[in-house]
């Protein structure tokens, strides 16, 4: 498809499939992914790198009312299926519940209009402390004055609460498509420091789908960074006998 092509093309190197269930449309039911290799056969290489492209599956329930979230809670083994499972909750009570309860990776926010509740800290940080994150649409911020102003006011409005622990999102359309740096600089926007900026498109993003595969598992998945050393512990770890020599 041409949207990831583009997608890849502008820097990034992983790209969810999202499989969305909206209740208001009609009577819906959790089907199986569709596998990234039967769209996919060669996955192209990430630029600058030698790795391949990293294609996931997401499941996206906008849920209305509590009974919605029983979806969640089933045990159908499709849920198990999905890399990334997220939640749009549409009311005060939704939102409290999907901080608080739901077995998700993600919860969604519309940032596009007056929001018909404010955001909480209790629930948020009860969210955060579970290793979940806040996702936020930034390309109406694009496409339309008034919707970007209430996509401003309501990204400022969350990032006060919830610490910059927030990813980003564009819509299935090639011309509204960011790559990670413009995204970055839209975070300023939203209240974000540079460094929150850059991981709402990089470490959280990456926390995300290990959250996932945590879920999917039932079990903990460790994920090791290396550090660098500074100059200070190289010079420390030079023997005594050897550290002379050299001033020598």
């Amino acid at each position: 498809d041409k949207i990831f092509l583009l997608c890849f093309s502008v820097g990034y190197s992983a790209v969810a499939l999202n499989h969305i269930i909206d209740f208001k449309e009609k009577k819906q039911e959790i089907i199986k992914p569709v596998s990234p290799s039967e769209l996919f056969p060669s996955l192209p290489i990430v630029q600058g790198t030698s790795k391949r492209i990293k294609v996931l599956t997401r499941l996206t329930l906008v849920v209305s009312d509590p009974s919605h979230c029983n979806l969640l809670r089933s045990t159908s083994a499709n849920i198990r299926l999905y890399d990334i499972i997220a939640v749009f909750p549409k009311t005060e009570k939704l939102f409290h519940i999907a901080c608080t309860t739901l077995d998700v990776d993600l919860v969604c926010i519309n940032v596009t209009e007056k929001l018909p509740f404010y955001f909480r800290r209790p629930p948020v940080n009860m969210a955060i402390d579970r290793g979940i994150y806040f996702e936020l649409l930034y390309t109406p911020a694009i496409k339309d004055s008034t919707m970007r102003r209430y996509t401003i006011s309501n990204a400022i409005s969350l990032m006060q609460i919830c610490k910059g622990k927030v990813s980003s999102q564009s819509e299935n359309k090639p011309l509204e498509l960011r790559g990670p740096y413009d995204v970055a600089n839209l975070g300023l926007l939203f209240g974000l420091a540079e460094g929150e900026a850059k991981a709402a498109v990089s470490t959280n993003c990456r926390a995300t789908m290990l959250h996932g595969e945590t879920r999917k598992s039932a079990c903990g998945v460790v994920y090791t960074v290396k550090k660098p050393r500074k100059v200070e512990e190289e010079e420390t770890a030079v023997p005594a006998c050897k550290k002379a020599k050299t001033q020598a």
